[in-house]
């Protein structure tokens, strides 16, 4: 899959694990087509990793943070639900400003050339 909206970098540590930020910033009307891509991302390490770690606890090979915020509204509240594949957000202020979106995915070597793989990541 070809990413249009999440644009990600990437850093790693000496065993090779690594790190991938990714930062949208959408108009409101643009915002269901970037979120059914940190979906499809979030989907895709669910199904080929597992669960992620959580709260501190290790479960799997990855992790992430996901966030999203609104100009003139402030935070809003988005999370992924595995067992539906799908993301879970309060409604957004059409009439307000742009949607920025963070994703960061967090994983293990064989987790981060996978990613790239998937997703034609550099």
């Amino acid at each position: 899959m070809v990413l249009e909206y999440l644009d990600f970098d990437h850093s790693d540590d000496a065993d090779g694990a690594g790190s991938w930020d990714a930062l949208a910033s959408v108009r409101p009307v643009r915002l269901p087509a970037a979120l059914r891509e940190v979906q499809s991302v979030l989907a895709w390490a669910h199904a080929a990793f597992g669960a992620p770690d959580a709260g501190g606890v290790e479960l799997g090979e990855w992790s992430y943070a996901l966030h999203c915020s609104q100009e003139g509204v402030g935070d809003r509240a988005l999370a992924y639900d595995a067992g539906r594949k799908a993301l879970d957000h309060t409604p957004l202020a059409s009439d307000s400003g742009r949607c920025t979106l963070s994703l960061t995915v967090s994983g293990s070597a064989g987790f981060s050339q996978a990613l790239a793989q998937a997703f034609g990541l550099d």
